[in-house]
């Protein structure tokens, strides 16, 4: 069963660059068939779905997001990891790295495995 746990730091002061690691477990990044993803639920609003790196490390990026998003990989660690810049503090909220059948989709059919989530905090 594939398992996957977020970790970053949970303030990141505005201006500044979001930083989040995915590891996977009980699968292999470079072999399962997902799309790698990153999602994001800000307080109060709906699942927003950010960018997905594959398992050949092609990357696909929210248009409304992708001039501040950069999503990579270390394939050693199996490890995935979403880089959000010149953040503010409408980047507040709770982002979640997923196992996803499908690109441009935050719906839970779509997903088969979410990490329990970081919450990320922008000050004002």
């Amino acid at each position: 069963q594939v398992q996957l746990q977020e970790s970053g730091p949970g303030l990141v002061k505005p201006s500044q660059t979001l930083s989040l690691t995915c590891t996977v477990s009980g699968g292999s990044i470079t072999t399962n068939y997902y799309y790698w993803s990153w999602i994001r639920q800000p307080p109060g609003k709906g699942l927003e779905w950010m960018g997905a790196i594959t398992y050949s490390g092609s990357t696909w990026y929210n248009p409304s997001l992708k001039s501040r998003t950069s999503i990579s990989r270390d394939t050693s660690k199996n490890q995935f990891s979403l880089q959000l810049s010149s953040v503010t503090p409408e980047d507040t909220g709770v982002y979640y790295c997923a196992g996803a059948r499908a690109l441009y989709s935050a719906d839970d059919k779509d997903v088969d495995c979410w990490g329990q989530g970081a919450q990320v905090t922008v000050p004002s």
